[in-house]
């Protein structure tokens, strides 16, 4: 059985929910309200699909291309480590995300359910977490659920992000992505120790 509380903190992490509010809020300004449910209920079918297609198919792209998982996982670590450390000292999740919503064609696709929700770091962390070597089909389909969880987390806080946004506003959601940040780089060095033991114990 998989630690929930350490794979739900992980996910929380990577996707930050919290940080895509104002994300959302800023695609959907233009929309009426019944446009803001369909786009949120979109983005979040479309997150979905693409973090299960990870945590299927991830592995098996890795294998074909001949990358040791614990290559893949000192890499990862690494792009972990440096996203964490701009969402730490740099722009925040909202506020990098909401130019990039600003100067784009808004979209459920782009910039909310691509990069914000089902960001590279998620899509990383879908791969590692179901590791067919170290984790049962049990196992995974548990990790999987707690993703989904998190995502329906992601899609119940758009549909009440304008209350949100009242009660966190924009500042408050920069500060917990930065928080989020510090758990995230944490967790990607235990990432590299991790795939620098396991590389050296083949």
């Amino acid at each position: 059985m998989i630690d929930y509380i350490a794979t739900f903190i992980y996910f929380f992490a990577v996707i930050d929910p919290i940080g895509t509010i104002p994300v959302f809020l800023a695609v959907t300004s233009h929309h009426k309200e019944s446009e803001r449910r369909n786009i949120a209920l979109k983005a979040f079918l479309f997150s979905t699909l693409i973090l299960i297609f990870f945590v299927i198919a991830g592995e098996i792209i890795l294998i074909a291309m001949s990358i040791p998982l614990s290559a893949f996982q000192i890499a990862g670590g690494i792009v972990l480590f440096l996203f964490a450390l701009t969402m730490i000292f740099g722009e925040s999740k909202p506020e990098e995300e909401v130019k990039l919503a600003s100067s784009e064609n808004e979209t459920a696709i782009f910039p909310l359910s691509v990069p914000s929700i089902a960001s590279p770091g998620a899509m990383l962390t879908a791969v590692l977490l179901t590791e067919n070597a170290r984790y049962s089909l049990s196992e995974q389909i548990q990790t999987a659920a707690t993703m989904v969880f998190v995502l329906l987390i992601v899609l119940i806080l758009m549909l009440c992000a304008n209350w949100i946004n009242r009660f966190v506003g924009t500042s408050g959601a920069s500060i917990i992505s930065r928080i989020m940040g510090l758990i995230l780089s944490s967790v990607a060095i235990t990432n590299i120790l991790n795939g620098i033991k396991t590389f050296f114990a083949l």
